[in-house]
């Protein structure tokens, strides 16, 4: 065997034993995670005392405290038709969902509101509704959708301006779509400089069937740009309901000072949660 042979060779088997450690690793984590499925005991939830009717991002800031998550805590939806006005019970919130056109941002959002809401629609703007109870708190979020073409971006300082999250958004499979955050959020920051920052891939079912250097470089160069943003990164898939729950979860943490009890995931191949 001449000696390119034996590289390819080589390369061939390191290739196969990283695939089955890979393999290994999956199932070595779908074990760990019905062991810890048993709920712990709950604990009070304590929340910060917030002014009724609409709250602006200046009026509840940004808190310094470590990430949160309400993944074990009673979470129930309730739909709620753009009628903050009339009810002076609701904390409403608003959020900003920007990125390119087409990479799965509607999809994303009806997965989270529900197909029974219908969005109110302005030409290249999308709201859509959804108040929770949290442990007896009503929230509602109002999240606001830039379509992402170029004449949409005219909506950027109406969508953004008192937000208290902005989710950046784009498409795993599509790097350009990556490469345009840095213009989405210099625009968006404009407007606003408190809200909470939060970067999105979506299509992640799509994602992992591309090579795996690729999935490699796309993760990395994902990972290295919410650190530059000082964001908190998730893989996510509206098709299979993959932490699109979990985002709106930690927004709602962070922004209560509930404790983050989400695990860190830099796995590739997997899910990727990085803060």
């Amino acid at each position: 065997m001449t000696q390119h042979g034996q590289q390819l060779a080589q390369l061939s088997l390191r290739r196969r034993i990283h695939r089955r450690l890979l393999i290994l690793r999956r199932w070595f984590r779908r074990v760990l995670n019905q062991i810890l499925r048993c709920p712990p005991l709950k604990k009070p939830i304590r929340y910060r005392m917030l002014a009724r009717g609409t709250v602006t991002s200046s009026s509840i800031g940004t808190p310094e405290g470590g990430f949160a998550s309400v993944e074990n805590e009673n979470v129930t939806p309730v739909y709620h038709h753009h009628s903050h006005d009339k009810d002076s019970d609701l904390v409403a919130l608003k959020i900003s969902l920007l990125g390119d056109y087409q990479i799965g941002k509607t999809s994303f959002l009806v997965k989270y509101v529900g197909q029974e809401q219908e969005a109110l629609q302005n030409k290249g703007l999308n709201m859509m509704d959804k108040t929770l109870l949290v442990g007896g708190a009503r929230i509602s979020y109002c999240i606001w959708e830039v379509e992402g073409d170029k004449m949409s971006r005219d909506h950027i300082p109406a969508a953004c301006k008192d937000s208290v999250a902005m989710l950046f958004m784009f498409d795993l499979t599509s790097r350009c779509t990556l490469n345009n955050i840095i213009k989405w959020h210099q625009e968006a920051r404009k407007w606003n400089q408190t809200a909470i920052p939060v970067l999105i891939g979506t299509k992640f079912d799509e994602f992992i069937q591309l090579p795996i250097d690729l999935q490699w470089t796309i993760a990395s160069q994902a990972r290295k740009l919410a650190k530059a943003l000082n964001a908190t990164l998730f893989f996510s898939s509206a098709t299979y309901n993959i932490n699109v729950n979990k985002i709106f979860k930690f927004i709602t943490a962070k922004l209560f000072d509930l404790p983050w009890t989400v695990e860190r995931n830099l796995t590739v191949g997997e899910p990727i949660i990085d803060f």
